[in-house]
């Protein structure tokens, strides 16, 4: 059985030990900045003390990057050939945030425009596509698409939505079925 005396011995023994394997940097080691008070850190210090904190990091999966860091979907080429131009941006499109401008048809309220479009989000939500809307006028929304490609899907519904006016995807305009400017341009 050890007793007192070694017991404390021993103890000594691994802190004299531990003291001397663990070496704090010298303040002339270290670059300027780490010298100053962790209260005094301006946000490029931060930025370079989380640069240093990830470097040892595993790299992260392509669906946990921020998005524009994300690799581009690959494109088949030999599906291209004989399918519509609205494919291929559905393809290139594919996991990619998209905005979608929705306008409401005749003189509706804000709260108006809200029921509407609100529905319109509950069944496109009902259909599986994931989408937000924000209001942004009397009768205007954005519907915001996380998985871009779907869009285009949403736009065919969109369209045949007696309240439709218009619908708005990459700066080309799609006329709802019972829309007035539809008519007027047709005139035209």
């Amino acid at each position: 059985m050890l007793n007192i005396r070694t017991v404390i011995l021993l103890c000594l023994l691994f802190i004299s030990v531990g003291e001397v394997y663990s070496k704090k940097a010298d303040k002339k080691e270290k670059p300027e900045w780490a010298k100053k008070d962790i209260r005094d850190y301006t946000d490029a210090d931060l930025e370079r003390l989380y640069d240093q904190w990830e470097e040892d990091d595993e790299p992260l999966e392509p669906d946990e990057l921020p998005e524009h860091l994300r690799p581009a979907p690959k494109i088949d080429m030999s599906n291209i050939a004989g399918s519509k131009p609205e494919d291929l941006l559905k393809m290139s499109k594919k996991g990619k945030t998209l905005m979608v401008f929705v306008t409401v048809s005749g003189n509706p309220t804000e709260k108006e425009t809200e029921k509407i479009t609100g529905l319109w989000q509950t069944s496109l939500m009902n259909n599986h596509i994931n989408v937000e809307r924000y209001p942004i006028g009397e009768n205007r929304v954005i519907f915001m698409f996380k998985d871009g490609s779907q869009a285009w899907e949403a736009k065919d519904f969109l369209v045949d939505q007696k309240r439709c006016e218009l619908v708005t995807i990459e700066s080309k305009e799609y006329y709802g079925k019972h829309s007035s400017k539809k008519s007027k341009k047709e005139e035209l």
